[in-house]
């Protein structure tokens, strides 16, 4: 029974990883290292993404979520119009105390021999420190500090893609992109939350927000008090039921579900937390409520955008214009679904899946010198 069990442990295994190029199991007793490389699909260009650190209760949960992750990544891509596909990484440990110099270098060599075929950096739980380790062993690392010849901080660009998105929905639902006559519900004031915050807060607008860190909220009130903008703080859970134009949900996945959309009072939703809906049928609950949803992975391209154009050379002027276009490319959303009586998740799948294809076409182009398509870093 033990064997016939464990056959199905092993089918299963295979199953979930049936959709992806290639999975790597990473362990190096040595320093500790247990990680899991996922690269989902290379079709645009080799695959682009973090890598996470957070202490998995198990190896499936951790292939779960790297899969999933990974493939969040291949859309993101390309929907941003970029020549890169979609990966991820995460290592099994705590953050807090399971990190070390050997650690990241160890995988910085996992990395390495890829080839290229995968390209990463900071994620959740992991920080620019720690890929300088990895970058002694491996070139194939980005969202570099400046002084290593990176880009230095993602969040910027991030955030300011998390603006030209809100002045997308707030052009397409009230026909004008003035930030300062609406009202926003904030959740999470990290490094994106906050500096959308302080860029709202400058515009002149009224803004809610919540933290389950008290220092930040603060910091958040004393920019206030220099602007013309005003901000209240709530609690936890208050703020799905906050009174506000445009919900922008800066922290966890997940929090668009069966309880939380019934308690919504907004207009829209336009954030940058990854995976917001729960799954793919809220889209829809959202929109039988009549409130419009703008896809994370397309909101949150800002710092995708600004570490895959670092890999060509850093290059603040070029990032800007690329994170102008979400503006562009997140209204056509809006307008496309319209067109097509879909969700907005379904139309910008719709995108997703054209772009890989047509790249595949392209793909299949015969011509005697194939001229190299990623003229990047190596």
């Amino acid at each position: 029974m033990k064997q016939l069990a464990d056959k199905q442990q092993e089918k299963n295994i295979f199953e979930q990883m049936a959709h992806h190029e290639q999975v790597m199991f990473c362990n190096d007793p040595a320093t500790g290292l247990q990680a899991i490389i996922a690269i989902h699909d290379t079709t645009l260009g080799p695959a682009l993404g973090g890598t996470r650190m957070y202490p998995y209760q198990s190896v499936d949960e951790a292939l779960e979520d790297v899969l999933r992750l990974s493939e969040g990544m291949t859309h993101k891509c390309a929907a941003a119009g970029l020549d890169f596909g979609g990966g991820k990484a995460v290592i099994i440990g705590n953050p807090e105390h399971d990190k070390s110099s050997a650690l990241f270098r160890a995988f910085g060599q996992f990395v390495d021999s890829l080839n290229g075929r995968f390209y990463t950096g900071t994620d959740m739980g992991t920080t620019t420190d720690d890929f300088v380790e990895a970058l002694k062993e491996t070139n194939f690392i980005n969202g570099i500090p400046e002084v290593y010849g990176g880009s230095g901080d993602s969040s910027i660009s991030t955030a300011q893609g998390v603006v030209h998105a809100l002045e997308a929905t707030l052009e397409y639902l009230f026909g004008s992109h003035d930030l300062g006559t609406r009202t926003y519900a904030i959740q999470g004031l990290g490094k994106v939350g906050c500096k959308v915050a302080f860029h709202l807060l400058e515009a002149r607008a009224e803004i809610y927000v919540t933290d389950l860190n008290p220092d930040r909220v603060r910091i958040i009130k004393e920019k206030a008090a220099k602007t013309n903008g005003n901000v209240y703080s709530v609690d936890r859970g208050d703020i799905y039921r906050t009174e506000a134009d445009v919900f922008i949900p800066c922290a966890m996945g997940a929090i668009i579900n069966d309880q939380t959309i019934d308690q919504l009072k907004v207009k829209a939703i336009a954030g940058s937390a990854n995976n917001q809906l729960q799954t793919p049928g809220h889209a829809e609950k959202l929109q039988e409520k009549g409130i419009l949803y703008a896809p994370d992975y397309i909101v949150n391209a800002g710092g995708l955008i600004q570490v895959a154009d670092e890999l060509y050379g850093p290059d603040p002027e070029r990032v800007l214009v690329k994170t102008k276009a979400i503006y562009r490319m997140l209204f056509d959303i809006y307008q496309q679904a319209e067109t097509d009586g879909v969700t907005t998740a379904e139309a910008a799948g719709r995108k997703v899946r054209r772009v890989i294809k047509e790249q595949q076409s392209r793909n299949n182009f015969y011509t005697r010198t194939r001229r190299p398509k990623w003229h990047i870093r190596e």
